[in-house]
């Protein structure tokens, strides 16, 4: 029997997209959250910063580093169950946090569980669905979903720091496990597992097309690490991987975790910090959009040059500059463009050196790069301001290392192959 057809055709596939687009947004939002917390949890139980953003770094390493598994995962137990049960996940996780009494449940439900199953939904499974459901404009569907991941991260903070500072701090952890437990059956419904089994093919896919097998369910772990230990024998991963890293260390690690605090100790509100990152997460969508179809047409090595160097020095002149309204709007928007436009060109040279079916992979450890410099400078920066009282060699620091991954960005050899989707 012919599998059954939805609506819409073969432009399901941007139902599909959506779906994912609205699961990548709650779980940036989830890892969002504790930058708003810190101030409210300081003031609530009177833990100190260092503790607090311990509990930030360990869920951001681990949204990352569930990353590589969970593609592989997705490939072989299926995209729709893997995201249905992490954010099943999620939403326990930060629901029980309205219990916690002690530093360490902080660490156990933001940290630990939340960051697991925010990882299963991150970027790798925008990567695993575009290559899935597209063959045409693969770039400007990457830089799409990938914007969601930092719109997420960013553009509900003004809400969230509005509901800690009405309602308290448990208001966000009630609101983020409401949000994912009612995202999990519309994934389940309207989420299928790849275009045949709703009688379709890729968006612009010839009607012959045939797509290649997928790996069985025993090979899931083995070919995570498989895939890791072909692509780092090769320059190229290790200067992805390194570029990624930075990535993160300026962007969620950093400015996302500790920008609130910082304004905060510059005498802002931290309802009013938080609508500058707002305003970066809109500026983001913009531009992570736009670099997908910049990436569609240039050389992604060249975008990675502009990009990195870009952020570097935004960074190192932000604590120079005054800390009223105006500047910091500048450099919401500048900042905003530049958040997360990395993603597209570089799941682009990781598809092209690895090939469609490690490359999503392969991106996963590049993205579990991205988080562990993330939770570095999560950690980092927080420890560096409980004992030194300031932000200001964070920020320059992070800006400096990113002109590192500018260079290195042009360092990197292309492989061009021919497309193909992935299953």
């Amino acid at each position: 029997m012919p599998p059954a057809r939805r609506p819409f055709g073969r432009n399901y596939a941007f139902v599909a997209a959506a779906v994912v687009f609205l699961a990548l947004l709650a779980a940036a939002g989830l890892r969002a959250a504790p930058g708003v917390l810190i101030l409210p949890l300081e003031k609530a139980f009177g833990w100190d910063r260092g503790t607090i953003s311990l509990a930030a770094a360990i869920g951001i390493f681990l949204y990352g580093l569930t990353g590589p598994f969970a593609a592989a995962l997705m490939q072989s137990f299926g995209v729709r169950r893997t995201v249905t049960l992490a954010l099943v996940l999620m939403a326990v996780s930060t629901g029980l946090s309205t219990l916690m009494s002690a530093s360490w449940q902080f660490v156990a439900t933001w940290g630990v569980l939340a960051g697991v199953g925010s990882g299963s939904v991150a970027m790798v499974m925008g990567a695993t669905v575009v290559n899935r459901w597209f063959v045409e404009r693969r770039g400007l569907m990457m830089g799409l979903l990938s914007a969601a991941t930092a719109t997420g991260t960013l553009i509900f903070l003004p809400g969230f720091a509005w509901l800690a500072d009405s309602f308290g701090w448990q208001a966000v952890a009630i609101t983020v496990a409401l949000v994912t437990g009612l995202l999990a059956p519309l994934v389940w419904f309207l989420l299928p597992e790849r275009p045949a089994d709703i009688g379709h093919v890729p968006y612009g896919a010839g009607d012959d097309y045939v797509p290649p097998k997928g790996v069985s369910g025993a090979n899931a772990l083995a070919g995570a690490f498989g895939a890791l230990g072909r692509a780092a024998k090769t320059r190229t991963f290790w200067l992805l991987f390194g570029g990624f890293f930075i990535c993160g260390l300026t962007t969620n690690g950093l400015v996302g975790t500790h920008m609130i605090a910082f304004c905060g100790d510059m005498g802002m509100p931290i309802v009013q910090a938080a609508g500058l990152l707002a305003l970066m997460g809109v500026f983001d969508l913009v531009g992570t959009t736009g670099s997908g179809w910049l990436t569609d047409r240039y050389d992604p090595r060249k975008l990675l040059f502009i990009y990195y160097a870009v952020r570097g020095i935004s960074l190192m002149l932000l604590p120079w500059t005054q800390f009223d309204i105006v500047s910091l709007s500048i450099f919401a928007v500048f900042y905003g463009l530049d958040w997360i436009a990395t993603v597209p060109p570089t799941v682009k040279l990781s598809v092209e050196a690895f090939g469609e079916n490690d490359g999503p992979i392969v991106f996963g450890w590049i993205a579990a790069g991205h988080q562990l410099g993330a939770a570095s400078a999560a950690l980092g920066a927080g420890v560096w301001r409980a004992s030194q009282g300031r932000y200001l060699e964070a920020f320059v620091l992070a800006g400096a290392t990113a002109l590192i991954a500018a260079v290195g960005s042009l360092a990197i050899r292309r492989v061009v192959r021919p497309a193909a989707a992935i299953v």
